[in-house]
Parts: C-alpha cells; structure tokens; sequence
C-alpha cells in the first residue's frame, strides 16, 4: 500500500483539529492525515496554506467557511461519493465548535459517507482544564448573538444554570458582555482565558466585577477571549435575609438613588442584580404603604 494513503481511506471525510496557537500542539495522527489526503477544505486557505507549509506537507486546499459553505457542501459530498478523501480545518481549534463545519458533516452523513474525527485542541476545552471552576459539568454556548434582544434572551437563559458556563467572545465586545452578566448572573466567580498556548498567554480569575476591573485598566485588550462563568448556587435564606435588610437600611435612609443601590448590594451579597432589583422594588412599595404621608423614595 502507498505509505501517502496508508492513513486515510477513500470516500472518507476527516474532522481534524488543528492547534489554537502553538503549531506544535497538531498531532502526529493530524499531521498523518493532511499529508494523505487529496484535498483539504479549509476555513482560510492562506492560514492552512502556512500551516501546511510548516510542516513540509504539499495538499490541494479549497476554502470553506461561514459565507461559501451552501454552495461549497454538495459538491463536496460528490467528491467524496466518487472516492476522495477530504479534511476539513478551521483556523484553529476543533470545525464545527463556534467554526464552519457542521453542514458538511451533516451532509456527508446523511449521505451515508463516513465520517472520522481527529481530535485536538479546542479552546473551551483547554480554558476548562486550567479554569479551576467545576468540571463535572458545563455548558458550551460559544459566541452570543451580536443582536441585543437575543443576547438578552440567551444571557437570561443561561442565569440559571447550575453548570459552568463557557463563553467565547471578541476583544472589542468583552467589556461589554461581562458588564451585561454582571446584570444578569450577579458577581459570580469567573475567568477570563485569553491567548491560549500562545506567548502572552493569560487567565484572569475573580468575581466578574473583578475581571471586568482588570481588563478596564487596560489601553486596549488583545486576543480571543474564552470566558467561564460559575454556575448558579442557590442563595441561602441568610444571603438574602441579609440582602433585604441592606436594601430596607438604604431605601430608609434614602442616600442613594435604586440603580445604585440594588448594584451595590446584589454585589456584596453574590445575588443577581435583577432578582435584587424586584425585591428592592416590592421593599420600596411596603415602606411607601406604611409611610405615605413622607416624601417618596427616590428612583435613581
């Protein structure tokens, strides 16, 4: 048998991870495969085409990614129906995890083709294993809408979950989803995962507030980022007897407006800032009952 198709089989599409960023994290069976193979469809063929080179390996590459994948995928099954062997990459991590893939994958099995993978790096795996949250379960949601309303409605979604949560988001949109959990989680446990494998590799651990901080004193913050957020506790009876006597205290005293207010104690006491704010508001409306003849409590 050739020793350049002795790792792959014909008609067969290969899943393969490639690294997140320190190229010598690929794999030997990867590097097996991409050297065997007759085509290689990649997200980016100058990325792969660097890759490739790297490691002396000379293969036929065609793109694939987010906007030709439609018209991409049907000719590619055919080549794998008449006998090709094809690998799809990404830029980095695992196709078909917050990447381009899964609508080739489906269709090569549906069209009864096989389908291997060849596992390796991905980012929510590597940033779970060194997070120091829970790792008997987790959730992997990727990237959240760009669309405000839907965000919200994923963000609020994902509140309640028990489970570690695990997030990928831009540099440039970070600050701003961290500040929108904050609202909806409260000030859980979090960390920050950033240039993963790479030179200025990092991790932020703290509360989010914390993280948030961290990234505000900086110019500017640099590399994809992978967020884990601690999933839900229930909060103890004496967490919120506590809450409700700081709201009480404040809205009695009346020296702080309600945004500021509910912030300040949802923090101190770990709560979600929108169950603090309902409470502060059924708080409000008992004093306003019993002290109607007083000036109003403030609103802000």
């Amino acid at each position: 048998m050739d020793s350049r198709t002795a790792a792959v089989a014909a008609g067969t599409l290969y899943v393969v991870a490639t690294p997140i960023g320190n190229l010598r994290d690929i794999t030997l069976r990867a590097l097996d495969v991409l050297k065997a193979v007759d085509l290689v469809a990649a997200e980016d063929t100058r990325k792969t085409a660097r890759l490739l080179d790297h490691f002396g390996l000379s293969v036929p590459l065609i793109s694939y990614h987010d906007y030709n994948e439609a018209a991409r995928t049907p000719g590619l099954v055919v080549r794998l129906q008449q006998g090709a062997s094809i690998a799809l990459v990404t830029n980095a991590g695992t196709p078909g995890v917050s990447d381009p893939g899964y609508r080739l994958v489906t269709a090569a099995a549906g069209a009864g083709l096989r389908v291997v993978p060849v596992p390796g790096a991905t980012a929510a795996a590597a940033a779970l294993s060194a997070s120091g949250l829970a790792t008997d379960a987790f959730v992997f949601e990727g990237f959240l809408s760009k669309k405000a309303g839907r965000r919200l409605q994923q963000i609020q979604a994902l509140a309640s979950e028990t489970r570690t949560v695990i997030l990928y988001e831009s540099p440039q949109r970070i600050l701003a989803l961290i500040e929108e959990l904050i609202a909806a989680f409260g000030d859980r446990r979090a960390v920050l995962a950033r240039e993963m494998t790479k030179l200025h590799e990092e991790f932020i651990r703290g509360r989010l507030s914390e993280v948030l901080h961290g990234l505000r004193s900086r110019p500017e913050v640099k590399g994809e980022c992978t967020l884990l957020i601690a999933g839900r506790t229930e909060a103890g009876p004496s967490s919120w007897e506590a809450a409700r006597e700081d709201l009480r205290r404040g809205l009695t005293s009346r020296s702080k407006g309600l945004s500021e207010l509910v912030r300040e104690v949802a923090h101190s006491h770990g709560l979600p800032r929108q169950a603090a704010y309902a409470e502060a508001l059924k708080i409000k409306a008992e004093l306003t009952t019993s002290d109607s003849g007083s000036d109003s409590i403030p609103n802000d």
